[in-house]
């Protein structure tokens, strides 16, 4: 694992928890954050470094970073004005999976004539031998390597020698950028504890960048003064863009007041990933940077922040986007046949994308631009999820349907911030069709197992912004009317030796259709069968059937009958049995005791257990309570009960309905507890008894 220093916003668009404004300080304002020390002086690690008690708390983390700091400011380099971001990071190694966090990733953006350029790069391995000295071994040129990841971005990765457990490692470097839009954002918690994480900021007050924190922990520190920086400057103040707008200044020296701010983090608990959740950069501690004007003095406030109608023009006139799908000629042949079939536009636009979905096969890549002609796509039987749903999107319009591309951002690529109207956090399209009773339609021709007007999973992120032909757009809900819903009906018998046997129903709704159908398509059915028998000890499957696996729109069956005998041959005067915990949930997913950011489930879930159990002759049952658990916030509810509807039979309901796709960090709790009695009641023994 390589160990990313750096995230860079035109990857990743956060959420936007909290907006920091910068102040209009008074100039005679102390400037506390320049002249706060130094978290780290590199060259000198502090001998508490090597003490192992100091560790205690984090002896089960591979590493610990002891300190993070960062430094961006405007500066003046050869006439140009710049930003350089200083980084001085220390780390100790507990174990040796710590080893990775030794590689290093420097990522550096270039584009048309300008690049991003990495300096005074310096770093060293100390150890503390048993005498108590410390050596250290110095960063070779031989361990520093380039890597092209894409035609924009070079990454810079150096691995520090040396390394052992107990060993501290340190690195430190300087990267000058001119790319004023992308003012480096600043990461304060990672995969590993973090003891203290510190960054601070001097911008010129000339230049309104929107400061964004996200994330769930404290600031320990927050502040901001007025200060000043000197520049020497032989070209034009402006925005960076290379557009040559601003203040012409010559190259005599220049003084500009600047705003600056100080932020800590302190003690950051390692990012530990949890069930039901997107990708990390989502619930991370962070800053992230939006330039949104220059004020020139003497000149009027220059706005940057753009505008969906912008954008929106900016994508239909692309060649890679709005031109592709307009272009339908080709699919005529294939598309007017369906208008005259269906009449009706709902299970036309269906009929359509059945027609794509057979016509061209998703090849996994997540993207919203076109790779070239759809045409050659089309002809190619093979695309990305752009190529296949822009392509879906013309054939739509070629059958008279109103379509318009929705972008939006895989679970997998994180939030979306509806904050900016930013192409680079969008990486999906998909179709928004409109009925003529004002429904809509969401449709992707990526995923045959699934129906038309259900979107893929990794899909689920909650909104996503239309593309129209004219106007803004407006974000649209990504949840999913579909459930992920399962159902068992269990019909079984037991005899007064304990053996028990019977017949399953399972249907699976919705995204558990998606579920089952997928794992069939790997497995094959008999090996489906085996491993849902393997996960019960002594089960034997006699024989099984499976309905409705190619009709995706329709709930997928499987009925078996099973068997497992019981321990001895002997007659028991009585019996315990937990038949419920044979088709429930085994583990609660919700381990911790806490969570500091929101359970994501992405859709609406329901989990329905019925068991009708007939006893033996002669034997009867003492009946478990029954249980009513209700979620706060209308989140859900369970319902268990045990009743006895005709003597001798025992029949048992376990109703799991979660009616919010996502849970807050509050809500964690009274979750966590309602999985953890639906466990204790499923596992709850039936005592069964002789009469009298």
């Amino acid at each position: 694992m390589l160990f990313d220093i750096f995230t860079r916003p035109w990857r990743v668009v956060p959420v936007v928890l909290l907006a920091l404004a910068l102040p209009r300080a008074a100039a005679a304002q102390t400037n506390a954050s320049a002249k706060a020390a130094l978290p780290i002086k590199f060259g000198q690690p502090d001998l508490s470094d090597f003490e192992a008690k100091n560790f205690v708390a984090d002896s089960g983390a591979a590493a610990v970073m002891l300190c993070d700091y960062g430094n961006s400011q405007f500066s003046s380099s050869a006439g140009n004005l710049v930003i350089t971001t200083e980084r001085t990071t220390r780390i100790k190694i507990l174990k040796k999976a710590g080893y990775d966090y030794a590689t290093v990733e420097v990522p550096l953006y270039h584009r048309e004539e300008r690049a991003e350029k990495l300096g005074n790069l310096r770093g060293f391995t100390y150890l503390r031998g048993a005498d108590g000295k410390i050596t250290k071994t110095k960063l070779e040129a031989s361990n520093i390597f380039d890597e092209k990841r894409t035609s924009n971005l070079l990454v810079r990765k150096f691995t520090l020698p040396n390394v052992q457990e107990g060993a501290v490692i340190e690195y430190s470097y300087v990267v000058t950028s001119t790319f004023f839009d992308n003012y480096q954002d600043w990461t304060f918690q990672h995969s590993i504890p973090t003891r203290w994480s510190e960054y601070r900021t001097s911008i010129p007050q000339v230049y309104h960048y929107k400061i964004l924190y996200r994330g769930y922990l404290p600031l320990a520190t927050n502040e901001a003064s007025v200060g000043s920086v000197s520049l020497l400057l032989s070209n034009r103040l402006g925005d960076g863009a290379g557009a040559g707008v601003g203040m012409e200044v010559g190259t005599s020296g220049l003084t500009m007041s600047t705003e600056q701010h100080r932020w800590v983090v302190r003690n950051a608990p390692a990012f530990r990933e949890e069930p039901y959740s997107t990708t990390p950069n989502d619930y991370l501690a962070r800053m992230t940077f939006e330039l949104a004007g220059i004020q020139m003095p003497n000149e009027e406030y220059r706005d940057l922040t753009d505008s969906w109608v912008k954008k929106n023009k900016l994508l239909l006139e692309s060649e890679e986007f709005g031109k592709a799908f307009t272009n339908s000629k080709f699919l005529a042949a294939e598309v007017q046949p369906l208008v005259a079939r269906y009449p009706e536009l709902a299970p036309r636009a269906a009929a359509v994308r059945e027609l794509v979905l057979k016509a061209v096969k998703y090849d996994g890549t997540d993207r919203y631009w076109a790779t070239g002609s759809l045409k050659r796509s089309y002809e190619q039987h093979r695309g990305t999820a752009a190529d296949v749903n822009l392509l879906l999107i013309a054939a739509l319009r070629e059958a008279g349907l109103k379509v318009e591309p929705v972008l939006l951002s895989t679970r997998s690529h994180g939030a979306v911030s509806k904050e900016f109207p930013l192409l680079e956090q969008f990486n999906y399209v998909v179709a928004l069709v409109t009925l003529p009773d004002q429904k809509e339609l969401l449709l992707d021709a990526t995923e045959p197992l699934l129906p038309a007007g259900t979107l893929p999973t990794r899909c689920l992120s909650q909104a996503g912004h239309t593309v129209p032909a004219t106007g803004e757009g407006r974000w649209v809900s990504l949840v999913p009317a579909q459930r992920y819903s399962h159902y068992q009906e269990a019909t079984l018998t037991v005899d007064a030796q304990g053996n028990l046997s019977g017949q399953v129903r399972e249907e699976h709704g919705g995204y558990a259709g998606l579920e089952v159908r997928e794992k069939l398509q790997q497995l094959g059915e008999k090996k489906y069968v085996t491993e849902l028998a393997a996960r019960h000890p002594g089960w034997e499957v006699a024989k099984y059937v499976f309905a409705k696996q190619s009709t995706v729109e329709q709930s997928l069956g499987l009925t078996y009958d099973w068997r497992q005998p019981a321990a001895t041959n002997s007659t028991a005067a009585e019996l315990y049995l937990t038949p419920l915990d044979y088709f429930g949930e085994r583990r609660n997913p919700f381990q911790h005791e806490d969570r500091s950011y929101p359970v994501d489930l992405g859709m609406l879930q329901q989990d329905i257990i019925r068991v009708t159990l007939t006893l033996p002759p002669g034997y009867v049952a003492e009946l478990p309570k029954a249980v009513s658990l209700v979620l706060p916030n209308n989140g859900g509810r369970y319902l268990y009960s045990a009743t006895s509807p005709t003597p001798g039979t025992v029949q048992f309901i376990s109703r799991l309905t979660l009616d919010k796709p996502v849970y807050t960090a509050v809500e964690y709790g009274a979750l966590r507890e309602l999985y953890r009695m639906l466990l204790a009641k499923q596992a709850e023994a039936l005592v069964i008894k002789k009469a009298g």
